[in-house]
C-alpha cells in the first residue's frame, strides 16, 4: 500500500462540506480500490476551501474552477495520474 498513491480531499468544515467530501471519497475507493493507498479527508477552517490532490499535486481547486467538480470529472483527473489508459466505462463516455 505505500507505494500507492494517497488522495487527500480537503474541505471547509465551517462550509457543512464533509458529507459531499466523504461521498467523493466513497465514489473513489470504490472506483480505484487497486491503485490507491488511501483517502484523506482534511478540514479546513478557512471559508470556501475544496481541494483534491493526489500524491500531493493538487488536481482540482474549487477557487480555481469557481465550482465543485463533478464526479465524472473528478475520476478521470484521478485516473490520469494514477491509472492512465484505464478505461472507465461510462464515465468515459
Amino acid at each position: 500500500m505505500a507505494d500507492r498513491p494517497c488522495v487527500e480531499i480537503e474541505y471547509c468544515r465551517r462550509c457543512g462540506w464533509l458529507l459531499r467530501s466523504t461521498w467523493m471519497a466513497q465514489e473513489l475507493l470504490a472506483t480505484f480500490e487497486e491503485e490507491l493507498g488511501g483517502v484523506t479527508l482534511v478540514p479546513n477552517a478557512e471559508g470556501g476551501v475544496f481541494e483534491v490532490r493526489v500524491g500531493g499535486e493538487k488536481i482540482f481547486s474549487r477557487k480555481d474552477a469557481g465550482r465543485f467538480p463533478e464526479i465524472t470529472e473528478l475520476k478521470r483527473l484521478v485516473r490520469d495520474r494514477v491509472a492512465p489508459g484505464r478505461d472507465l466505462g461510462h464515465v468515459d463516455r
